[in-house]
């Protein structure tokens, strides 16, 4: 958390969110719960970063336990033990913006506002974290996702810029960077979801945050 601070000091008045952002993600994890994201644009490729940050290995390689392996070698003897050897933990990690299909399907044939909304219907539960994330903080999907998020008990946490926009009024967290600009906000973006990725894999691989 130090070193965060360290490099980028205009987080500071950002810590206590991030913190507990943090807290509320790693909870979620072992309480059985998963991370959903969503966002546009920008915003969009970081949810697919996270996903890769927390789907495989980040700062650590997360090789399988003994007992991992031996437990899937009990469901299926024949798996390589090559495989078992180049095989890493993950934490579950779904980027809504991913679903191109569901999303087109559901854009053109009911409301673009709620296609994020939508997806929740069927993969959201009341032990998940919804991250959201917008520059400005009012973009109209994310904010409903958010809105349908909360009324199905999720954990929501806004990433947005200066001020935070509609999107503070609804998140149970949010983390809003000092920048007004888009690409300065997104610039401030990546080093807080680094750390809030190198920090679950710290409580739950064993790496240093």
């Amino acid at each position: 958390m130090v070193e965060l601070f360290e490099r980028y000091p205009a987080l500071d008045g950002a810590k206590q969110s991030i913190e507990a952002a943090k807290d509320a993600l790693i909870a979620a994890y072992k309480n059985g719960g998963k991370l959903l994201l969503c966002g546009n644009g920008g915003s969009c490729a970081d949810c697919d970063h996270i996903v890769g940050e927390l789907m495989k290995g980040f700062l650590s390689k997360r090789p399988l336990s003994a007992e991992q392996k031996q437990a899937m070698k009990k469901n299926a003897e024949y798996i390589s033990d090559e495989w078992l050897d180049q095989l890493q933990g993950g934490v579950p990690a779904i980027s809504l913006p991913s679903a191109t299909a569901l999303n087109a399907a559901f854009c053109n044939d009911v409301n673009p506002e709620l296609m994020y909304a939508q997806q929740l219907m069927g993969l959201g539960n009341a032990k998940d974290v919804l991250l959201c994330i917008s520059t400005s903080g009012n973009s109209k999907n994310v904010y409903a996702a958010a809105v349908v998020g909360k009324a199905l008990g999720l954990t929501v946490i806004g990433l947005t810029g200066e001020g935070g926009g509609k999107l503070k009024t609804v998140a149970d967290i949010c983390i809003c960077v000092p920048e007004t600009e888009t690409y300065k906000i997104q610039e401030l973006h990546l080093p807080v979801y680094h750390y809030l990725c190198a920090a679950v894999e710290a409580a739950f691989f064993g790496c240093d945050e």
